[in-house]
């Protein structure tokens, strides 16, 4: 039960402590080029790429700022889950490994 309370309890500060991050406005500024959708839905598809890519070259980013938001992030989670192989995998795994 104490060890319950202390996930918990972790969980809550994280989150607290993550709700102040935020981004400086100058750098969110949008314009016709801003990352949509699509660019979302690509970027998660390649997202395993992107990031070994960026341990090496600091030049390389794994998401998109500025994006256009909800969209954005929308499409980032369909490229990582679905494309990327995501829910393949977890159901293959509980297949049995076939």
């Amino acid at each position: 039960m104490a060890s319950t309370i202390r996930v918990v309890a972790i969980t809550s500060l994280l989150l607290l402590l993550a709700a102040c991050a935020r981004q400086v406005p100058e750098t969110v500024q949008h314009t016709a080029e801003t990352p949509g959708f699509l660019w979302g839905l690509w970027h998660g598809f390649v997202f395993p790429f992107a990031w070994i890519g960026s341990l090496f070259d600091p030049k390389i980013a794994v998401y998109s700022v500025p994006n256009n938001g909800g969209w954005y992030d929308f499409g980032f989670f369909l490229g990582i889950t679905v494309l990327g192989g995501g829910t393949h995998f977890s159901s293959k795994a509980r297949r049995g490994g076939s």
